[in-house]
């Protein structure tokens, strides 16, 4: 059987910074918080490396594109394009829920 190349993760700068205000706000609140959403959210992100397309088209997105794909854990929303002429997966954005949707 052919195993399929798995694709690379690039965090944009500002979602990476947004992860890391994030985990540093919940260590404030608890100590096991922050280790329990950082792995939630990178064992997410690794599923998406073979399987780039098993979440949902990005709803948000004003033009849809089905490079730009999102899902949802603990609350925080992470959104993603797949390049697949480079086999990339960049991280777009990563914000709670609640927030007020940002089209782009």
């Amino acid at each position: 059987m052919r195993q399929k190349r798995s694709y690379t993760i690039i965090w944009d700068r500002i979602a990476l910074d947004d992860f890391k205000n994030i985990l540093d706000f919940l260590s404030k609140q608890s100590s096991q918080a922050p280790k329990i959403v950082r792995e939630g959210v990178l064992s997410r992100i690794n599923e998406i490396k073979i399987n780039p397309l098993i979440f949902e088209l990005d709803k948000l997105k004003d033009y849809p594109n089905k490079e730009f794909r999102a899902f949802v854990i603990y609350n925080f929303r992470i959104t993603y394009q797949i390049k697949p002429a480079a086999k990339e997966i960049r991280i777009l954005r990563i914000r709670h829920s609640s927030r007020e949707p940002l089209g782009y």
